[in-house]
């Protein structure tokens, strides 16, 4: 299975917050192999933001270490696939842009967005509930 991370995703297993143990499961399983993980750039700057706001340079900086300890693939363009489904899916469900782009990759690489934002992505969950893998 290849699971894509939301920035809340990230943030959970940095800060021991609910549900850390889930994505601290399918770190070790990517550690070992048996799953790839990713993660879109726009998923990774918006945890990155949400820490240097939150908490400063230093700590901010923890969430790009981390993702480089564990060599954590960064998907750093937007393929052509990707794009067209993220405009549908921001057309269809109203909802970030960072997350429309996170859910358009794993459709893509025909995966998993690990996320917990039930109030945003629970509409799409209902009509395409592979899409999303709920770490909380």
């Amino acid at each position: 299975m290849h699971y894509i991370l939301d920035a809340c995703a990230l943030l959970a297993f940095l800060n021991d917050e609910e549900g850390a143990d889930v994505v601290e499961k399918l770190l070790k399983q990517f550690v070992t192999g048996s799953v790839s993980i990713s993660m879109s750039i726009v998923n990774l700057l918006e945890a990155y933001y949400c820490e240097l706001r939150d908490k400063g340079d230093e700590i901010a900086q923890i969430v790009l270490d981390m993702i480089h300890n564990y060599s954590i693939q960064i998907i750093n363009t937007v393929s052509e696939q990707a794009f067209h489904e993220a405009a549908r899916l921001k057309t269809t469900y109203k909802m970030s842009i960072a997350d429309c782009i996170g859910i358009a990759t794993a459709i893509e690489l025909s995966g998993q967005f690990v996320s917990s934002d039930h109030h945003e992505l629970d509409k799409i969950a209902k009509n395409e509930p592979s899409v999303i893998f709920w770490f909380r």
